[in-house]
């Protein structure tokens, strides 16, 4: 049985109350009598329970962009599973390589939460991809290769049911520079290869893996149109209404 392609919004450290507001209710409308593709935005924490209600009743999902690993405690600053999942999220997305690269996130500490996630009753989007220094080293199957060996550290076949993988290489992320639909494709089936060794092969085979890194309407449809490629994490071209449903018409088509 076919996958179901999903594309999601990453609207990182942009939008405010009110123009995500009007980013969601633009999405909502566009996305309506749309069949055969899942749907999600990421807005910021901020702007969870606004986004939240202009998504309200319709089939587009709510997700966040990071979470920490604890129900509750001293931890100023971060924003627990249970929270997340309180205010209506289904979806959140982790380990992306702005928090790899530009925060320190590990491999365990990004393992710790994905079980949370899906301990809180979340569907986690796992984030992993290679910079350019390692693509031009040759590293490209060894790096994806030790973030899914780490971020996927004691899940089972069941849990990871719930799961979407992003590749994401880091070289295209907001440069403007996508991979080429023959690198993604390659890159998916070597995700979905090495998930079958970790996960078991009926799961890999109905695992969701997303491409993420400079999707625009214009290149969608041929890297949607690979046979490993299950929909896109859209960063950039996710915050105009326009730009983003065109993607999502890509998938449908």
């Amino acid at each position: 049985m076919p996958r179901t392609k999903f594309i999601a919004g990453n609207w990182k450290m942009f939008t405010t109350a009110q123009t995500g507001r009007e980013l969601a209710a633009a999405v909502v409308k566009g996305c309506a009598g749309w069949a055969g593709v899942r749907v999600a935005v990421c807005p910021p924490f901020t702007y969870l329970n606004v986004v939240g209600e202009a998504l309200r009743g319709s089939p587009v999902a709510l997700g966040a962009q990071n979470v920490y690993p604890a129900n509750e405690g001293a931890f100023t600053g971060e924003v627990s599973p249970t929270m997340i999942k309180d205010v209506g999220c289904r979806y959140v997305i982790v380990g992306h390589s702005e928090r790899r690269h530009g925060l320190g996130e590990t491999d365990p500490f990004i393992n710790s939460k994905v079980h949370a996630a899906l301990n809180a009753g979340l569907d986690p989007i796992l984030c992993v991809g290679e910079t350019s220094d390692q693509r031009k080293a040759g590293r490209t199957e060894a790096v994806l290769d030790g973030q899914l060996v780490g971020g996927l550290q004691g899940l089972n076949g069941g849990q990871a049911q719930r799961l979407t993988i992003a590749y994401e290489p880091v070289w295209a992320i907001g440069t403007g520079v996508n991979a080429t639909p023959e690198q993604a494709q390659d890159a998916h089936a070597f995700i979905r290869r090495r998930c079958a060794d970790l996960l078991g092969p009926e799961t890999a085979a109905n695992l969701t893996i997303q491409y993420g890194g400079s999707v625009k309407s214009d290149n969608a449809a041929s890297i949607l149109a690979q046979p490993d490629v299950d929909g896109a994490l859209v960063g950039g071209a996710s915050l105009k209404a326009d730009s983003f449903l065109a993607i999502v018409r890509a998938a449908v088509a």
